[in-house]
């Protein structure tokens, strides 16, 4: 199905879809219950909001017991139903499912690496390609995205240009911290004192421990700039003060 035929679970969630409308879904299932009245109740998470859309669906759909009583945490589903309100329930939106299609199944669902339960950083980086789907690095990046917007919106409102400053540079712009460096040179086999001129570049390069010396330039000719972005800083200090990589204004 186009992806314009598709109903954010957000959407459904603020109220911008009436009570009684049909239309589709799609996501990931983060969990499945069966009750004994012929009913499974599946939460489905598609990005959009933090929280998730109850889906109901009876035992009357016609691959209820081939398909919706497999799924597990993780499956990716496509469902088609009508918004209704529950009876009871924590949201005042839910939809009805009509038509249930699988897009992804979990082969073994008992050891699925996000289960529904809470996860050490430690063990999530392990599953980095799986992680974001987890309710922190999800909050995470829906913060981070907010500041970011933030951050634009206020230096545009105030005639401020955004400059993309180099992140590779050959410059130390501060002359204090240490610095990554960018090389493909053959490190296996290098001599003590590398000859930069023979790497990528010609000289020693670094990953950039700040925009302001290249956007130093930008302030004399544009007037009114700003840089945003990563900076980098290869400091062995293990404290929360501390990061390899952050965003710098």
């Amino acid at each position: 199905m186009p992806q314009s035929d598709i109903t954010p679970i957000s959407a459904i969630l603020r109220h911008e879809t009436a009570i009684g409308s049909a239309l589709t879904v799609a996501g990931w299932v983060r969990s499945r219950r069966t009750s004994k009245g012929g009913f499974s109740f599946i939460e489905l998470s598609d990005g959009s909001c933090f929280d998730t859309l109850q889906v109901v669906a009876a035992d009357a759909l016609p691959n209820y017991l081939a398909d919706v009583v497999e799924l597990g945490t993780g499956c990716a589903v496509e469902i088609t139903g009508t918004v209704v309100e529950p009876v009871g329930a924590k949201q005042d939106r839910e939809l009805a499912a009509t038509r249930v299609v699988v897009h992804g199944r979990v082969d073994d669902p008992e050891t699925y690496p996000i289960a529904k339960k809470r996860h050490t950083f430690e063990y999530l980086r392990t599953v980095a390609h799986l992680r974001p789907r987890t309710n922190t690095f999800g909050a995470i990046a829906r913060v981070r995205h907010a500041i970011a917007r933030a951050v634009h919106e206020y230096f545009h409102r105030h005639g401020f240009y955004w400059v993309n400053t180099p992140i590779i540079t050959a410059s130390d712009c501060e002359g204090a911290g240490q610095l990554f460096r960018v090389s493909t040179l053959d490190t296996a086999n290098r001599s003590a004192t590398p000859d930069f001129e023979e790497d990528f570049f010609g000289t020693e390069t670094f990953l950039t421990v700040s925009g302001q010396l290249n956007v130093e330039s930008y302030c004399l000719a544009l007037s009114r700039v700003y840089t945003f972005g990563p900076t980098f800083r290869a400091e062995n200090s293990n404290t929360s003060r501390h990061l390899a990589e952050f965003w710098m204004i």
